[in-house]
């Protein structure tokens, strides 16, 4: 059965997703933004695209005061389960408005790729660069054009064990859609006898294609690099990570 984008698979996220390394990108964004001046843990954090909340969970881990925002009620709804005392929050990455500022904001595991035109994206790291506090770090990661157009591979099927002894039978298929540039992933899952398809799209974004969307949002003062090193983008890497600054008046 067709589901839309992260609802069914809400259930079994953090299942198929075990490996996922947030507590490494935890890391990597915290230790940039302590030597850019930031008074880690004191800065409260909004963490955009929070989904079920696996990176919301490091960040509270390493002391911080988080608030979680997604457009999925599904996968809020497991984050609330897992992390029952951070403020989860349901809205549209590229309209919401909350009435707390923040000193960091964060949005990780390629999720502005699924804002499939520049002007939604552009649209997102406005309401980003309205939510920061002045001197507030917004940190966050892309698939590049390279990334979406080639370096999709379909997976094999497997197994990931759920609480209480179940399984989750899984299997992604990634193609690219040349006529629309677009990364299309479906994602197959077997639960028992119940059986579900979700289809994933995502836009590839190049340094070349961030910079003047992040000036036009209000940013005078980024960098672009690439993960774990903080190294300038080579031509051929797959997804890089953007460090942003909200300039003080």
């Amino acid at each position: 059965m067709q589901r839309p984008p992260f609802t069914a698979l809400a259930a079994v996220y953090d299942a198929i997703m075990a490996d996922v390394e947030y507590d490494h990108w935890a890391d990597f964004v915290l230790s940039y933004a302590r030597d850019g001046g930031l008074r880690v843990p004191d800065v409260t954090v909004l963490d955009l695209a929070c989904g079920t909340g696996g990176f919301t969970r490091e960040l509270l881990k390493a002391g911080l005061q988080v608030t979680g925002l997604d457009g999925s009620a599904e996968m809020l709804r497991e984050a609330r389960v897992r992390l029952p005392d951070v403020p989860f929050v349901q809205g549209d990455l590229r309209t919401f408005e909350l009435p707390d500022r923040f000193g960091m904001i964060t949005c990780v595991f390629d999720s502005l790729n699924n804002l499939l035109t520049p002007g939604d994206l552009g649209a997102a790291l406005e309401r980003a660069w309205t939510h920061l506090s002045p001197g507030g770090l917004l940190a966050f990661d892309v698939n590049t054009r390279l990334g979406v157009r080639e370096l999709w591979e379909e997976t094999p099927s497997r197994l990931a064990p759920l609480p209480g002894g179940e399984e989750v039978h899984y299997h992604w298929s990634h193609h690219y859609d040349a006529e629309a540039d677009l990364g299309v992933v479906q994602a197959f899952c077997r639960l028992g006898d119940q059986e579900f398809v979700e289809t994933h799209r995502e836009r590839g974004y190049d340094p070349q294609d961030l910079e003047p969307l992040l000036r036009a949002a209000g940013f005078t003062r980024f960098e672009i690099v690439e993960y774990p090193d903080y190294a300038d983008p080579a031509p051929d890497v797959a997804r890089v990570w953007v460090f942003a600054w909200k300039e003080v008046l």
